[in-house]
């Protein structure tokens, strides 16, 4: 009977240490973190078009839809739409902040047009007709 409890003592004690290790090396955890740190962290699976990436940067999480369409050699993402759930706090958020998140994701996928939905989305074309003027 004693060693009955051991043995199970042992399995449920390597169970909660793995248990422990894929909570640390969670992506998800990875991103929550980075956005409580306000710091910049890309979570995405690119070999699955089908599922969205999310970025965080100064605090805001942001999320990109990727829609996949040919280019002149190959099926690949060719359109993205961003867009945030928290448009109050992109108080302070500037241009060149967004124009980073831009170059980060085009460095991913460098074939794809980027959309961003309203309010950013207004921001950037006002920004681009006042340096056509």
């Amino acid at each position: 009977m004693v060693i009955l409890f051991r043995v199970i003592l042992f399995f449920a004690l390597i169970y909660l240490v793995y248990k422990a290790i894929k909570m640390i090396i969670d992506p998800k955890r990875k991103l929550e973190l980075a956005r409580e740190q306000k710091k910049f962290y890309f979570l995405d699976d690119q070999e699955n078009v089908r599922k969205n990436f999310f970025i965080t940067y100064k605090g805001v999480v942001f999320q990109g839809e990727k829609y996949l369409g040919t280019t002149e050699s190959a099926f690949e993402v060719i359109s993205i739409f961003i867009w945030t759930n928290s448009t109050s706090a992109l108080k302070g958020f500037s241009i060149e902040d967004f124009q980073y998140l831009e170059k980060e994701v085009k460095e991913r996928y460098p074939n794809s047009k980027i959309d961003w939905k309203s309010p950013i989305k207004e921001l950037l074309k006002k920004k681009s007709s006042d340096q056509e003027e």
